[in-house]
This record gives C-alpha cells, sequence and structure tokens, in this order.
C-alpha cells in the first residue's frame, strides 16, 4: 500500500506515537485487504462498547497524545448520571464509565451516546467516505444515504477518526457495492417490527449484498434502522438494496451492476415466525419488565408509546432507551410526563447490553427487538419478542400471549 507523505509522517510518528498506533493499525488493515492507497473520510462514528479493552485502548491513545482529525459520534454506555443518582450500578462499573467519557471526550469525540446517529446529527450525503462501526450504523448509511463505509470494528473506526483516512478497498469501490441475491419478500410487512424479523432471516439469505423486492413503497426510518441492526444480528451485513427505493437499486439492473443474481430466496410469513422466534423465550408467560431502544428509539416510536398509554398504569416498569437528543424532545412535548404516569421510564444515552441492569438478572421481560433479547442474554436477562404494540398490551397485562 502506498503512503502519502502526510500518512508516512503520521507513521514514523512525525504526529505522536497515539497518531503512529493508530496509523500502525490501519496500514496493517490495508495491506491485509491489498487496498492500494489510503483515502480520507468526512465522518465517523465509533462503537465504544464501555468494556476494559474498549478502555484500554482509548486511553493508550490518548496516552500517546492522539486527537480526532474527525470528530466521531459514540456508541452509548449507560447514562452515567441516570444510573448512580439512582444508586443501580455497582462503583466499579461506575468508574469504568467515567473513564470512558473521560478518554473519549480526551480523544475529540462527539459524546453522542447513541447508537441511530445516522438519523439525528452525524448523516452522510451520497457518496461520502466514512468511517462507520456499530451494526445496525454501517448498513444504514452504506444502504439508506448511500454513503461508503466498511464494516470498522470500534477500534479501526477510532483510528481512522484519529488519522482522517481509511484503506481503499471493500464498500468503498463501485464495483463491490453491486447487490448478488435477490430475496422477494412475500411475507406481509404489517409494521416496523416485521422489519426486526426480516433482518432476522440472514441464514436463509446467506452470504452477500441483498436486493430485497416486494416491500412497501413508503418504509419509515425505524423499519430501516431495524432491518440493518437484524440483518448483523442473523448474519453480517454491511449493505443491502431495496429495489426502487434506496439510491443505488432504482432499477434490477442497477441493483446488480447489469449481473444475475447468484441466486434467489423467497421470504414468507413463515420465515418472520421462525425469524422472531429464533431468540425469543417461548409461548405465553408473566413478564415482569419490558425494554425498547436497541436501536434506540425515535421521538415517533416515544410518541406511539405514549399515545397508547397515555391515561393508564403500566402492570411491569418499562423501559424506553433514546438518545439524548430524543430525551430532550420527549422531555419539551409532555410524552416523558405522559409515560412517567404510567409507569415509563425514558432513558438516554444506554445499552441493553451494560452492567446497570444487574437488577434485571433471572427475570423475563418483553421486547419488539431481536437484538435486545439476544445479547442480554449473557446477562441472565431473558425476553419474549412480539411486534410494538403486543409488547405495550403485555406490559399493561402483565402477561404475554
Amino acid at each position: 500500500m502506498v503512503l502519502n507523505e502526510e500518512q508516512k509522517a503520521m507513521l514514523e510518528g512525525e504526529y505522536g506515537a497515539g497518531t503512529a498506533y493508530a496509523m500502525k493499525i490501519q496500514f496493517a488493515i490495508g495491506e491485509s485487504f491489498d487496498a492500494p492507497r489510503m483515502v480520507p473520510i468526512t465522518r465517523a462514528h465509533v462503537a465504544l462498547s464501555n468494556q476494559e479493552a474498549d478502555l484500554w485502548f482509548a486511553e493508550k491513545l490518548l496516552a500517546g497524545g492522539a486527537k480526532c482529525r474527525v470528530a466521531p459520534t459514540v456508541n452509548p454506555g449507560f447514562c452515567y448520571e441516570y444510573f448512580t443518582k439512582r444508586n443501580m450500578v455497582a462503583p466499579e462499573y461506575a468508574d469504568l464509565m467515567m473513564r470512558t467519557h473521560n478518554a473519549y471526550k480526551g480523544l475529540g469525540a462527539v459524546l453522542s451516546y447513541n447508537c441511530t446517529p445516522y438519523t439525528e446529527m452525524n448523516i452522510p450525503k451520497f457518496g461520502e467516505i466514512c468511517a462507520y462501526s456499530e451494526s445496525s450504523a454501517t448498513p444504514y448509511i452504506n444502504s439508506v444515504w448511500g454513503a461508503r463505509s466498511n464494516r470498522e470494528g470500534a477500534n479501526s473506526a477510532l483510528c481512522a477518526a484519529i488519522t482522517g483516512y481509511v484503506p481503499e478497498y471493500g464498500l468503498l469501490l463501485s464495483e463491490n457495492r453491486k447487490g448478488d441475491i435477490l430475496v422477494h419478500v412475500e411475507a406481509d410487512m404489517k409494521d416496523d417490527s416485521d422489519y426486526h424479523y426480516l433482518g432476522m432471516c440472514g441464514k436463509k439469505i446467506g452470504e452477500g449484498i441483498p436486493v430485497f423486492s416486494g416491500l412497501p413503497k413508503n418504509i419509515s426510518p425505524a423499519a430501516l434502522t431495524n432491518l440493518g441492526a437484524q440483518l448483523n444480528t442473523s448474519g453480517a451485513y454491511t449493505m443491502y438494496h431495496i429495489l426502487g427505493f434506496t439510491p443505488e437499486a432504482q432499477t434490477l439492473e442497477a441493483a446488480f451492476g447489469g449481473r444475475k443474481p447468484k441466486y434467489e430466496v423467497v421470504i414468507t410469513n413463515q420465515d418472520l415466525k421462525d425469524g422472531r422466534d429464533m431468540v425469543s423465550e417461548e409461548g405465553s408467560r408473566r413478564i415482569e419488565f419490558a425494554m425498547f431502544g436497541c436501536p434506540h428509539f425515535n421521538l415517533d416510536q416515544v410518541r406511539h408509546i405514549a399515545k397508547l398509554v397515555e391515561g393508564k398504569k403500566l402492570a411491569v416498569p418499562m423501559y424506553i432507551l433514546v438518545s439524548s437528543f430524543t430525551k430532550e424532545m420527549a422531555d419539551r412535548m409532555d410524552l416523558t410526563g405522559i409515560l412517567n404516569a404510567a409507569g415509563a421510564e425514558v432513558i438516554p444515552d444506554t445499552c441493553p447490553d451494560q452492567p446497570c441492569w444487574h437488577f434485571l438478572s433471572g427475570k423475563y421481560g418483553v421486547t419488539e427487538s431481536p437484538k435486545c433479547a439476544y445479547y442480554p442474554k449473557r446477562r441472565e436477562i431473558h425476553f419474549v419478542i412480539r411486534n410494538l404494540d403486543e409488547c405495550i398490551e403485555a406490559a399493561m397485562s402483565g402477561e404475554v400471549k
């Protein structure tokens, strides 16, 4: 891989040890993918995990004097103020979250703590070269906005933010962005939750870039977020196309680059049910809580829940995870007040796969998101998966059907 003079200077330590470390990692990635050169980025998103290894890496770069040339947005850990004020998190985890906050602040990141920045504050233009990690973010910016990013890890995205460059390979190249699997959706796509379950069909779809046909003409941002997030729960998809909808798939010829698909797949209502049930607990049962917001809920989703529970009382606690921007808007519109009166909490800056939820260990809840159900299993938190309205009904009755 050929480096320009600035990139060589970074690698040789002229911009400090932290920047040299970041460039060394990126150079190795580029070499492993036979990238001919590095290209500048204009946006980045880092999927920080708020875990020891993530913190070690960020602090190492910071100690080496690294600063982000391209300020990245970052994923959530947990809301320090909310959980410490209520004594809901152990001191060692609170300390880990604060150190993570300080490390990324020192590096010059945008402390958004949001896993859906691509719909609010970090929205790329068509063709813009980016470095995004986060399982729902990369497919969204590639597929919906037509920007260009490879499937970066949290560390490689942070390195890109520091150097301002990425190796040129993969989905940065036009020839690698064409679809190769034609997916005929014959299932009834009734609401946003069905896109969660479509995304969970990764095993049937197979490896490649799927082109979905048969989907409705109007698809909400939440549905598109759901689709990308679950495609990366059931498989590894950095990009998809929706025929006649996404920017690079206005026609079948454009979607496949004039080539024939390597094979075709049909998705039925049974496939959606199988996708939902893949990680769901079985059958009807009593539940002890409800949780939404993996990926983070947007304002329309919060408003939908508020409308259904206004003037009513939930039988179990409900936790709605959102960005701080959405929380501020919900406060202004008194949606938070309506939800609090019903027994629901709107919590910003927080992921369900964090130690702050230890009090739910061993309990059964309900969610509409397979991703939300999948990751907390390692913390012994169990979920039944239903569509959003069914989840709300279950939270009001205390039982899921």
